[in-house]
């Protein structure tokens, strides 16, 4: 049994074109979201399950690559065109040779999908829910019905979503929602990346079914609500090579702590720290399992005041580690000023 299952409908096959003095490298790898999650959770140390729709020619490639990365695949299995791209990065960019987001799931082959994640995701008690690449592969209100099916059997609910499938999760019920503050933008939740606008509607999601909401926010200090209140969460700077995949990194953190018995809350700064070592790195999901606990100890936490609230309390300043995470929901915990959610300490860039 694998400590962790995530449901990735439609995995993606990368060709990507590097420069090297011999010549043309060309590299193969599995790609989307849901891989990026599993290969940090597998740095972290956790075992883990995909469940996804397996398409083509690019999928009986994708079910070896990703086993030979050590990923248990529950794969089903169909004829047709697959998500794949071919990229060009010889000049130091990204250059789109060729990209098709496959063909959307039909009706059969997604009870079937949904059947062995439900069947994983239970035996596992924790779940990632990750998304498609193209907007068109399922329907949006399969991610309401699994997140309600997988909570009421038991299952803890982790998702890193946004538009209408952020609203189906959130509908059924989830433990812990990642966004980013760019998709808060898009969806129409904010009009401004201001720190009281993104806490409103991290409350208004809160209350709407997400236990605990986890809003990245590029270079500035990421931010939590949960039923104790707000953190704002600070990783260190480092130089950036790649931003692609660092929230993935993030939700991959919060999960492996998570099945290692960690709240959301204390699983957070692992979070933060494996986001803030994926930027560093071409390879999305990766980075040493080591340097990620040293970066962890360079985390800071803080608590903000809900201003909107009618007993919110001062922030509290000040470097925290891990295992003092829990002494900031006591009652009797020390208290300084601060400037609430507009600070301006620095962050990880998740």
């Amino acid at each position: 049994m694998s400590d962790v299952t995530i449901f990735a409908p439609s995995p993606t096959l990368t060709v990507t074109v590097e420069d090297h003095p011999s010549g043309s490298e060309i590299h193969v790898h599995a790609g989307g979201q849901g891989v990026w999650q599993a290969r940090m959770l597998l740095r972290l140390g956790v075992d883990v399950t995909m469940c996804s729709v397996l398409t083509g020619e690019t999928g009986r490639v994708l079910r070896h690559l990703l086993e030979d990365e050590g990923i248990s695949v529950v794969g089903v299995e169909r004829e047709g065109r697959g998500s794949a791209y071919v990229h060009d990065r010889r000049e130091g960019h990204r250059a789109e040779i060729a990209e098709d987001d496959g063909e959307p799931i039909g009706r059969h082959d997604l009870d079937e999908l949904y059947g062995v994640t439900l069947k994983t995701g239970l035996r596992s008690g924790l779940v990632i829910l990750s998304g498609p690449v193209g907007e068109e592969v399922l329907p949006a209100d399969t991610y309401r019905r699994l997140a309600s099916d997988l909570r009421e059997g038991g299952a803890r609910v982790i998702v890193d979503l946004a538009g209408e499938r952020l609203d189906a999760a959130v509908e059924g019920g989830v433990d812990v929602l990642k966004v980013s503050h760019e998709e808060l933008k898009d969806d129409g939740r904010i009009d401004e990346a201001s720190g009281r606008s993104i806490m409103r509607a991290m409350r208004e999601l809160h209350h709407a079914g997400a236990g605990t909401v986890i809003v990245t926010r590029a270079s500035e200090p990421l931010l939590l609500l949960d039923a104790e209140g707000f953190l704002e969460v600070s990783a260190p700077q480092l130089e950036v090579k790649d931003t692609r995949g660092a929230g993935d990194s993030l939700t991959a953190g919060v999960a492996a702590d998570m099945a290692d018995g960690a709240t959301a809350r204390e699983a957070v700064t692992l979070g933060a720290a494996a986001g803030a070592l994926n930027v560093t790195r071409h390879g999305l999901g990766t980075g040493d399992p080591d340097t990620i606990d040293r970066l962890r100890e360079r985390v800071t936490v803080r608590e903000l005041a809900d201003e909107l609230s009618a007993d919110a309390e001062q922030p509290v300043t000040g470097r925290v580690s891990p295992d003092g995470l829990a002494a900031l929901a006591e009652p009797d915990a020390a208290t300084d000023a601060g400037d609430g959610a507009d600070g301006d300490a620095e962050g990880g860039r998740t």
